[in-house]
């Protein structure tokens, strides 16, 4: 299957999801910093599954209506940092579905995750990653669990895969950096973390108007080993 992830940076790239979508072939969206009472209905195809609502700029999940079936949405308010309490509030930094693939007859869970601003610490953002890889484990008991977004941890990533894979995950960055605004905080900021996938590939896409790239993850589900 194909995901794409984007941050839409306040919204401003949400004209480019039909091409985006089109262009990949790609049979999920999930989506950062969109303005979740302006969101179509339909992306190129794609179902709007759901989107949170706490959040001034939210998440949103879009799925190919002929290939998967939303069966459960659960989202998540995490620990906030002082840019959420002062600024911006951000209560839901996570929104998973858990989905049926209607042609293979399997079950997964795919999320968007959207982690703390760079005004927080890295060790903030990693006590946010776990509590949702935590999350997204109760959705089903060994169901193949995709979370792609912007994990805001361009620096030090060795201790976020660290983390990552005492929950029993796995950390995979795309094969180009995917933020481009600042020049000292240039780098990997959009990732994927899995189980029960093989990805496959991730690509960074072209640069829209957002200051993120999104990133296409082709990823297959493997198969259920015994309890």
């Amino acid at each position: 299957m194909k995901v794409i992830s984007y941050n839409l940076n306040k919204h401003k790239a949400i004209r480019e999801l039909d091409d985006l979508v089109e262009s990949t072939g790609a049979d999920i969206l999930c989506l950062q910093e969109a303005e979740t009472d302006a969101l179509p209905a339909e992306v190129a195809g794609l179902q709007l599954v759901d989107a949170t609502a706490r959040n001034r700029l939210g998440l949103a999940v879009y799925l190919r209506a002929n290939t998967f079936t939303a069966l459960e949405v659960r989202t998540l308010a995490l620990k906030k940092s002082l840019h959420d309490r002062v600024l911006k509030p951000a209560e839901e930094r996570m929104l998973a579905v858990r989905v049926r693939d209607i042609d293979h007859g399997r079950e997964l869970i795919v999320a968007s995750f959207h982690a703390a601003p760079l005004t927080a610490l890295n060790s903030l953002r990693r006590k946010q990653i776990t509590a949702a890889l935590e999350e997204l484990a109760g959705l089903g008991d060994r169901l193949p669990i995709l979370m792609v977004g912007d994990y805001n941890y361009p620096v030090f990533k060795e201790n976020l895969g660290q983390k990552v894979r005492e929950a029993g995950y796995e950390l995979s960055l795309s094969d180009a950096r995917t933020y481009t605004r600042y020049k000292f905080f240039r780098g990997h900021y959009d990732f994927a973390t899995s189980v029960g996938f093989e990805i496959e590939t991730i690509t960074t896409l072209p640069q829209g108007r957002s200051d993120h790239l999104p990133i296409l993850v082709t990823a297959t589900p493997k198969a259920l080993s015994p309890a």
